[in-house]
């Protein structure tokens, strides 16, 4: 099994700790995102799969053995940089085929995988460019076509698109999927980029402080947050997560409360805790200028220009928060009411900042809508 396994690793720079106690394992052949903020780790992480990094403690498996005294040169990675990390001297093909020479490759065989390369990447006719003849863009798609032709079977990217503009990024991502759906190695992906995360992961693993946050599917990341820091670290505009009170049944916010339905109040009474911080992405808090069951009162602060929409942020209570309107026709200081829409909302232990969970007809609604749709 050509998997990754950390086993309680730990990274340490004298009495800063960097990586602290990492246990999980990323599976063979699937494509996984470490995500997260500046500092969190992830680039540190990635850095001990490819051997570049000591690990201070704990244990790293690569194909079922522990690799942390294995060189970097017998992981069998193949690495993309952050800067590309091109040789100035070399033209493009000379770059490629670099470490195909090293390895003593057979020729013909460097050829194919050098074709194939070219071809994949669109790099046909820059063959005999040096790389400061060459953009950004081009630069690094030869980055990745010299880890592709190595054929590794762990594929390591550090942020490998972070120099291109807007659009070579999304047609940049579209191809490490091809190129990923064609050889299916073990890719290990790390970006502070949360829309690289969602749209090429098969799984994200979200970091913060050395810590592993959560580990799951893109779907689950955004829709079922682990804790506080997922739900707001994921999405734009971020989730509006405010600390309320539970009171049989109801959520109060100040002198204001809404009905929980009743999955809702099983699964908080469960989690016997009152104090309770309630979670809603402003894409599913509806926004009126009437008053209906279930809505809190608030005052418009300001609106912003989300390009698709608009973003309303609204006073509640002395709590800030953004819902999402098509309209940008909200005055400052007009009174508003917003309705959440309850299969969407997420509730967190305060003093944890855990989610206390997500009730089990969520799960059975969604398969139920899921089947209907493939039916249709």
């Amino acid at each position: 099994m050509k998997e990754i396994r950390f086993e309680n690793v730990w990274k340490s720079y004298g009495k800063t700790e960097v990586v602290k106690g990492l246990n999980f394992t990323i599976k063979e052949g699937e494509r996984l995102i470490l995500l997260g903020p500046s500092g969190c780790g992830k680039s540190t992480t990635l850095r001990m799969i490819a051997g570049l990094e000591e690990i201070t403690s704990g244990e790293l498996y690569m194909n079922d053995r522990v690799v942390n005294d294995v060189p970097s040169g017998k992981r069998d990675v193949a690495m993309v940089f952050q800067n590309y990390a091109l040789y100035p001297h070399m033209n493009v093909v000379d770059n490629i085929t670099y470490g195909l020479r090293v390895q003593k490759v057979p020729r013909s065989e460097t050829r194919n995988r050098l074709d194939a390369a070219l071809k994949m990447l669109k790099l046909e006719g820059y063959e005999n460019r040096l790389p400061k003849d060459l953009s950004g863009g081009q630069r690094q798609r030869v980055a990745l076509a010299r880890a592709v032709v190595k054929k590794s079977n762990y594929f390591l990217l550090d942020e490998p698109l972070s120099n291109l503009d807007a659009q070579l990024r999304v047609s940049a991502r579209k191809e490490l999927v091809k190129i990923h759906e064609l050889y299916r190695q073990t890719i290990v992906y790390v970006t502070h980029d949360q829309i690289e995360a969602m749209t090429v992961g098969e799984r994200i693993a979200l970091m913060n402080e050395g810590k592993l946050q959560m580990l799951d599917t893109p779907e689950n990341v955004y829709h079922r947050p682990a804790n506080i820091f997922t739900a707001k670290f994921i999405g734009s505009p971020p989730t509006n997560v405010v600390e309320v009170t539970y009171l049989d049944g109801k959520i109060m916010f100040g002198n204001q409360s809404f009905q929980l339905l009743p999955m809702w109040v099983k699964q908080v009474e469960q989690s016997k805790t009152s104090r309770i911080a309630f979670g809603i992405r402003p894409e599913h808090l509806e926004i009126n200028k009437t008053a209906d069951k279930n809505t809190l009162k608030g005052t418009v602060k300001y609106v912003e220009n989300q390009g698709n929409s608009y973003g309303v942020y609204v006073d509640l209570q002395g709590n800030e928060v953004i819902a999402l309107s098509e309209s940008k026709y909200w005055p400052k200081g007009e009174t508003v009411y917003l309705k959440p829409f309850m299969n969407h909302i997420h509730l967190f232990n305060c003093e944890t900042t855990n989610s206390i969970g997500y009730p089990a007809e969520l799960d059975q609604e969604e398969t139920t809508l899921e089947r209907v749709l493939i039916h249709e």
